[in-house]
């Protein structure tokens, strides 16, 4: 019998940097159990052209890739979520719409790479960074066991990988 695919939503102010990563990485690594999507409270209307650069060094299929509202995963008819994910310090504190389905909701704030201001070659250097932190939480992520899981455990779960540092150490 095959397992359920669990949709999961990545949410950013923009939807040019940081959920873009998330929706790719966990499409990726997610082995056929999850259809990730990304989206942003005030979408930029493109990706940022150093995520898509990244992303593309990364043999990652970029051409469908879109920064576009969260109104669209909220509207009525539109496919239940199972999971949303802030992955912006900002989006933390906005209200978000109800969610139909009511999915499982965690925060996993990491800094925006978008609005880095330097060097090209730092720039890519930061989007990296905070492409492999992302990439160390969806890992952990696609680990849990979510079928044994009651929603509690579950919540707390994903709650808990935003206190994993990239190398796999616990953040104080």
């Amino acid at each position: 019998m095959a397992s359920r695919l669990y949709q999961v939503l990545f949410l950013c102010t923009g939807n040019s940097a940081r959920s873009v990563m998330a929706e790719c990485l966990l499409n990726r690594l997610g082995g056929g159990r999850f259809r990730a999507h990304s989206a942003g409270s005030h979408p930029k209307g493109a990706v940022h052209p150093t995520t898509l650069a990244l992303l593309g060094s990364m043999d990652y299929d970029t051409t469908t890739l879109s920064s576009k509202s969260w109104d669209v995963f909220a509207r009525p008819g539109a496919e239940p979520l199972d999971f949303v994910f802030t992955v912006c310090d900002s989006a933390a504190g906005e209200s978000c719409p109800v969610w139909p389905g009511q999915p499982v909701m965690a925060h996993w704030g990491v800094p925006d790479p978008a609005a880095f201001i330097g060097p090209k070659e730092e720039e890519l250097r930061y989007f990296r960074q905070v492409y492999l932190t992302l990439a160390r939480r969806i890992q952990l992520f696609v680990e849990i066991p979510i079928e044994k899981l009651d929603r509690f455990s579950l919540t707390h779960a994903v709650e808990a990988i935003a206190k994993e540092a990239p190398g796999g150490e616990k953040n104080q």
